[in-house]
């Protein structure tokens, strides 16, 4: 077993943000919310931080460390079948960070999540609550972001049981991503094929002032949201 520095800091943090504030999102909406008094307002600072760590993630995917990296994630369609085939078949290629199936599937909920909590950027209850944007459309508009807000929520269900569903057959394989995303480190067995050539632990991980500037940039919003 060769055990490789993958998830830098930055990038463990965000994860286990995202966890809380999306559990937190969806136990204020789907339950009473005890014992929070005002669920509603809890729901919605929950999304100002979501959106905060979801650019933060976006611009990370960019100029990121090298796992973190979409240009180090996505492959063509066919890398992506090779990868399912040989799955079923009980012997996967070994990859460090995302493999083709995990990295699409990164993208996607990325997208869900964004969609998420910009769109509740502009609803209301009309009685107790209106987000800050919500003046910015017409009723009509805020009405049809609603039922998208509803629906994109059930589909980020079902993609967080797939991520979850994920979880286990890696485990069962061997692979303890959990773990890893804790450590920053994964336990591999093999060479991995998603290593750049020659590369060691200054060009895998990112300079710790860029990850500084990268999150200053994401919590500006947050901060002008959570007070408006």
């Amino acid at each position: 077993m060769r055990r490789l520095k993958v998830w830098d800091i930055p990038m463990r943090l965000f994860h286990w943000g995202l966890v809380v504030t999306v559990g937190l999102s969806f136990y204020t909406m789907k339950t009473d919310g005890a014992p929070f008094i005002f669920p509603v307002d809890i729901h919605a600072r929950a999304g100002y931080v979501l959106l905060g760590l979801l650019l933060f993630r976006w611009l990370w995917g960019v100029v990121g460390s090298y796992h973190a990296r979409f240009s180090g994630f996505l492959y063509p369609p066919a890398s992506m079948f090779d990868y399912a085939r040989r799955l079923l078949r009980g012997r996967p290629p070994v990859f460090a960070g995302h493999n083709p199936l995990g990295g699409i599937m990164v993208v996607v909920l990325l997208l869900s999540l964004t969609f998420q909590a910009v769109s509740g950027l502009f609803l209301t209850d009309d009685i107790f609550f209106s987000a800050p944007l919500h003046g910015l459309v017409d009723r009509s508009t805020a009405r049809s972001l609603a039922g998208l807000h509803h629906l994109n929520a059930n589909l980020l269900l079902l993609l967080i049981a797939g991520h979850l569903l994920a979880l286990v057959v890696h485990r069962l394989k061997g692979e303890r991503l959990v773990k890893a995303m804790f450590t920053g480190r994964k336990e591999l067995a093999g060479e991995p094929e998603d290593e750049p050539i020659g590369g060691g632990p200054v060009r895998r991980i990112a300079s710790p002032w860029l990850a500084l500037v990268v999150i200053v940039i994401a919590v500006l919003p947050v901060l002008w949201l959570w007070n408006a």
